[in-house]
């Protein structure tokens, strides 16, 4: 089992939708691995967006499709982010009360 007994948020889901979870003591494991690397490409891809949407909240006559393009982008890199948060989060140990 993962620290605290707790299963591991992968950060893809099943075809339903539904979350993925991992139980293993390896992190250095084959799907722990993919999910690290997956989780930052995630990241890294939201960095990017990120810049892209600057530049694009600079330019005055950006139109109306492309800013509805960057919401639905930022709105979907976002969500990865929050998901990458939540599952690194529920791996933080727990503090011991003094």
């Amino acid at each position: 089992m993962t620290p605290h007994s707790e299963l591991r948020l992968l950060p893809w889901t099943d075809p339903d939708g539904k979350p993925c979870f991992l139980s293993t003591d390896d992190n250095g494991g084959y799907l722990s691995r993919l999910a690290d690397n997956i989780e930052a490409t995630q990241l890294g891809l939201a960095t990017e967006l990120l810049d892209h949407a600057l530049e694009v909240l600079a330019d005055k006559e950006a139109d109306t499709e492309e800013l509805h393009q960057l919401a639905t982008d930022l709105t979907g890199a976002l969500k990865d982010a929050v998901h990458v948060a939540t599952s690194r989060g529920h791996r933080l140990p727990i503090p011991t009360q003094p």
